[in-house]
């Protein structure tokens, strides 16, 4: 699960937000991180920060992306297919192979199509679509695998992606980029345009963020990388998304705490890819 979180407060507000949570869940540790508030022992300090009561509510969001799902669908892109095909997947590639197997299948894809992100060279793709022949010969007659066998059927213009003159500026695998997308598209409901300031990321280079700006136009003013100990915004943030991908896992894995659920939803964003246990999936 990934957890993108974004808090709409002042300095002083944040502030105050980790002198109580530090308060109500004591820590010896300086910048004060979501593990800590993740404990069993400290439930209530993060009931107390999700609830009515907290300085949250309507002040945050969480951007929740189940990270299996979200490869789905960018293997169901390649056969430019939408949420219909990547929920197949998704529900038929387990129930037929094992979660395993599966896993290992996308955890193969997810690398080729991650491509490079400017430290690393491209992966060969040759050994994904090996796995992908595997599961082509194991499945039984019918729809799986015939979009397995379509899936195949790209591998000359997925080795065209990598091997290019230069590798994709903004990685369309990584759950980051559409996030901060979503969070423009969150606090700049009604035209308003958004400044963030951000937590520092290898991903977000200077060149991505230049691309990131083109793209969102003037919805997005500004995107300034800042070390989170210096400023307790980010800390807040950071707190709600560790707490919220620990809720969202724990329920995608049947064993949800249903009153940590409850609390959580009013700050998840409806362009979460997130399939609780028993919801449909897209």
């Amino acid at each position: 699960m990934f957890a993108h979180a974004g808090v709409h407060l002042s300095r002083a507000a944040a502030a105050g937000c980790i002198d109580h949570v530090r308060a109500r869940a004591p820590s010896p540790t300086v910048e004060y991180k979501s593990g800590i508030i993740r404990r069993g022992k400290h439930r209530e300090a993060l009931k107390w920060m999700l609830g009515p009561a907290g300085p949250l509510l309507g002040h945050a969001h969480v951007l929740l992306i189940d990270k299996a799902l979200f490869a789905a669908g960018r293997l169901a892109g390649l056969l430019a297919a939408g949420p219909e095909l990547a929920g197949f997947l998704h529900r038929e590639g387990p129930r037929t192979f094992g979660q395993e197997r599966w896993n290992a299948f996308l955890a193969a894809f997810t690398g080729v199509l991650r491509g490079r992100n400017g430290r690393v060279p491209a992966t060969d793709a040759g050994p994904a679509f090996d796995v992908l022949a595997a599961l082509c010969l194991a499945a039984p007659p019918g729809r799986l695998r015939d979009v397995l066998g379509e899936l195949r059927r790209t591998r000359t213009d997925v080795e065209a992606l990598l091997h290019g003159d230069r590798p994709p500026a903004l990685p369309s695998l990584d759950p980051l980029i559409p996030a901060i997308a979503g969070a423009v598209a969150h606090w700049g409901a009604g035209g308003v345009p958004v400044s963030i300031v951000h937590d520092r990321q290898t991903l977000l280079t200077d060149e991505r963020i230049a691309l990131l700006k083109a793209l969102l136009g003037p919805s997005l003013a500004g995107l300034r990388l800042v070390d989170s100990r210096t400023d307790t915004r980010i800390q807040v943030a950071d707190l709600l998304a560790g707490a919220a991908r620990k809720i969202a896992e724990d329920e995608l894995l049947g064993h949800g705490d249903p009153e940590l659920t409850a609390l959580l939803h009013p700050y998840v964003t409806p362009a979460s890819i997130w399939a609780p246990t028993g919801a449909p999936l897209p």
